[in-house]
């Protein structure tokens, strides 16, 4: 299997700098990796890294916690659109969820849903997956399938447990087949993240070259 059309190769660490993005995007057209995933403060500069090739530009919003009020995650996605973010990894707001305030996770990503599809850029929502029930995992299925959200993603990286084809599975049942998964955290080996595509991912985040 050719793996290089799932990754999404990714850079979050605080101490990323100018020199690690540059490295990153020359690694990813090397590959032909499908995006690379970067810091908001870095989309800018990533975007002359990626000019003129097909590697699309992803980033982050709400990272790693989630737990910002609405209106910030409002203001991190218009300001990653204006700087040339192609994709935006948001992560929901787990506190609500464990709360359960479903309605308070729903009138948070529905606008920005909303300004993403607008301007012709994709939505992944993170739900974490590691830190949530069975049930829990479904219901965020439902949720965001009815807000027409592009892929549901598993994990941020920064929880104790991240992937699993499990939960990749689960989200595959419960997922209508227009919405895709990205399956990340944890995920070092060729062998897993065939086995997560296996299951119905149909991108991978890995911050490593899988061999």
């Amino acid at each position: 299997m050719n793996l290089a059309s799932y990754i999404d190769y990714t850079l979050l660490k605080q101490t990323t700098t100018y020199a690690d993005i540059k490295k990153l995007c020359d690694e990813a057209i090397q590959h032909k990796f499908a995006a690379v995933c970067v810091p908001p403060f870095m989309v800018s500069y990533t975007k002359e890294q990626l000019k003129g090739t097909n590697v699309k530009l992803a980033t982050v919003i709400g990272f790693p916690f989630g737990y910002e009020i609405a209106n910030a995650k409002l203001a991190e996605t218009k300001q990653a659109i204006d700087d040339g973010a192609e994709e935006l990894d948001i992560v929901i707001n787990v506190s609500a969820l464990k709360s359960g305030d479903w309605s308070y996770l729903e009138k948070e990503m529905r606008p920005l849903v909303e300004i993403a599809h607008n301007h012709g850029k994709l939505v992944k929502v993170i739900i974490e997956t590691g830190v949530l029930t069975d049930a829990e995992i479904v219901q965020c299925c439902s949720l965001y399938a009815g807000l027409g959200v592009d892929f549901l993603k598993t994990s941020t990286g920064y929880a104790e447990k991240g992937a699993t084809v499990e939960a990749v599975k689960l989200m595959r049942k419960n997922l209508p087949a227009k919405i895709k998964i990205k399956a990340s955290g944890g995920i070092r080996s060729y062998e897993f993240a065939k086995e997560l595509i296996e299951a119905g991912a149909e991108r991978i985040g890995t911050s490593r070259v899988l061999s």
